[in-house]
């Protein structure tokens, strides 16, 4: 089977790694190519340079190397159209469509479909711009403290949360200014801040039926004990069975994840892909946080070891939709996943700093690369930071938990640039006895 995977971030080098070490694919005369690959997908993939979001050249190169399966990564190709063009080509296409990509893309769609279909989620207002005077007043009346969320996409930098009106106010200039949110900002929601456990869900569906990934959760904020500014993500560990109960289960799959596709579908908007589901739990009930329509990062680096069936297979079946002869196998095993940023991140940061220790690793832990590339010069395969997020070490054991995150900040340390930077943290919340 000939493949193409779109992006090249960390998420996109474990989905890389993942099928190319499929069973459908080892055992196969398959290729698969990616766009732009960073250096760490290159082991893996064949690099097409053609951007991800460059949707016309990617259907001429499909079209000539008789591409059999398009796996979508990044938000942003779904949330232009990619599924639909590639689709009307007669590819098989693992991501959604641009309408059902929405349920991302737009905040406001996601919020209206929730409520609309008594989905349980935060109460929220609408604003936009134009409104900021509205705005500023509702917050007179407002309980601290509050979300605030750009309705567009914002690569994970559009939510930002307000402990007193002060703070509310600065973040509504930051939205009416568009200092750094551009057009994601236009329009707005200010919503109820729920407290509790963060929960991420992959939902993979085929327009009809569905099946569920192991549980992960992430670490958005930048500094340690959840403060600071929030993030892409800067680490996840899975699987999470410290508060998940089969009643817990049940009802993220009843009340969730069930009811938001069949909306969905009512809605002419049938999803396929995988259906991120970002959830907190309060009292052993689950709240939508937020939907995103494709893996997240870093939590994709810390789910797919998990995986023992046939990643490949999987995403296969989804985008012909036969999930329903699919069985889905899982390790008995813990991953933490630490990302190592360039310090500054998520504000001003700078690249081209040279990256030692990467050789050095152990064997019972993965390092997938987010944002690097090679240095000047490449006889001595050189690699240099490109990005804010550089590169993501996950720790595996078949013990614990604990030993994962031992093996995970071990191997961190390992590693060097100038400017390094990441948590020291990551995985508290699963390991502290007390809870929150």
């Amino acid at each position: 089977m000939n493949v193409l995977l779109i992006g090249n971030g960390g998420r996109e080098n474990a989905i890389a790694w993942k099928i190319f070490n499929s069973d459908s694919f080892r055992n196969t005369d398959s290729r698969l190519f990616a766009t732009q690959t960073n250096p760490g997908m290159k082991k893996y993939s064949e690099s097409v340079d053609i951007a991800p979001d460059n949707i016309k050249g990617l259907i001429e190169f499909s079209v000539r190397e008789k591409i059999e399966l398009i796996v979508v990564g990044p938000e942003k190709p779904l949330a232009l159209g990619i599924a639909d063009e590639f689709e009307k080509k007669d590819f098989k296409v693992f991501g959604p469509r641009k309408n059902a990509a929405e349920i991302e893309s737009s905040k406001i769609f996601a919020k209206r479909l929730m409520m609309k279909y008594n989905i349980p989620t935060a109460s929220f207002r609408e604003f936009s711009r134009d409104s900021i005077d509205q705005a500023k007043e509702y917050l007179k009346d407002c309980k601290f403290p509050l979300v605030f969320k750009a309705d567009g996409l914002a690569s994970g930098k559009g939510v930002m949360i307000a402990e007193n009106i002060i703070e509310g106010e600065d973040i509504l200039k930051d939205f009416y200014e568009g200092n750094f949110l551009n057009e994601a900002a236009d329009n707005f929601i200010i919503e109820e801040f729920i407290e509790g456990e963060e929960v991420s869900v992959f939902a993979i569906c085929d327009g009809t039926d569905f099946i569920v990934l192991p549980y992960s959760q992430d670490h958005k904020k930048i500094s340690d004990g959840e403060k600071g500014k929030n993030t892409g993500g800067m680490g996840a560990v899975a699987p999470v069975k410290k508060f998940m109960t089969e009643d817990l289960n049940e009802k993220i799959i009843s009340k969730i994840i069930t009811p938001v596709l069949n909306a969905l579908k009512s809605e002419g908007r049938e999803y396929k892909g995988c259906l991120y589901c970002g959830l907190m739990i309060k009292d052993n009930e689950p709240n939508v946080i937020e939907f995103n329509c494709r893996f997240g990062d870093p939590e994709t680096q810390a789910v797919l070891p998990l995986i023992k069936s046939d990643f490949l297979e999987m995403l296969y079946s989804a985008s012909t939709k036969n999930l329903k002869n699919y069985v889905l196998e899982v390790n008995d095993l813990n991953t933490c996943c630490v990302v190592i940023a360039s310090g500054g991140y998520p504000d001003k940061f700078e690249t081209g700093k040279k990256i030692s220790g990467t050789e050095e690793l152990d064997d019972n832990c993965l390092l997938f690369h987010s944002a690097t590339k090679s240095g000047i010069d490449e006889d001595k395969e050189e690699l240099v930071t490109a990005g804010g997020r550089v590169l993501s070490v996950v720790g595996i054991s078949d013990t614990s938990p604990e030993e994962a995150i031992k093996s995970a900040y071990e191997n961190v340390n390992k590693i060097s640039f100038e400017n390094k930077y990441f948590r020291k943290d990551i995985g508290f919340r699963i390991v502290n006895k007390n809870g929150v």
